[in-house]
């Protein structure tokens, strides 16, 4: 099976990059920037009722049983794992910037060849291309 794939990419070139354009490059910046706003604000509203969250369980603990302690803990886990997903996209967002700083942004860190605009659009902090980015989920 990996045959076909490497007989794919054996042949072809990585892309030579070109710069954007100020422009251009303001324009992706300023989309990433405030969609890292726009996610620390999720994040901080998230913890926000977390704490307000556990605050109200502190308080209506009186006569629980285990089963009780139990909803309460895995709530608790659910909510934090939901924090963690949005430190995650913020830490995504922030590396996307990164790149753009580099001048790497929108070229494959494992290929190196340029990512689909369609793929940035859906997915601005993408470092894999599509192929790339299948392999990667077949492992």
């Amino acid at each position: 099976m990996a045959k076909p794939a490497d007989t794919r990419t054996a042949g072809r070139k990585s892309a030579p990059k070109t710069a954007r354009s100020t422009a251009e490059t303001e324009k992706i910046r300023a989309a990433l920037a405030a969609r890292r706003d726009e996610l620390r604000g999720e994040y901080d509203q998230t913890l926000s009722e977390i704490t307000e969250l556990q605050r109200e369980r502190l308080t209506d603990s009186a006569g629980d049983d285990q089963a009780d302690t139990g909803t309460k803990t895995f709530e608790r886990e659910q909510e934090i794992s939901l924090a963690n997903s949005i430190l995650e996209r913020i830490t995504q967002v922030e590396r996307a910037l990164e790149r753009l700083d580099e001048g790497s942004y929108g070229w494959c860190e494992r290929c190196g060849n340029p990512i689909p605009v369609e793929r940035l659009a859906a997915f601005p902090s993408a470092t894999l291309c599509v192929a790339c980015k299948q392999l990667e989920e077949r492992r």
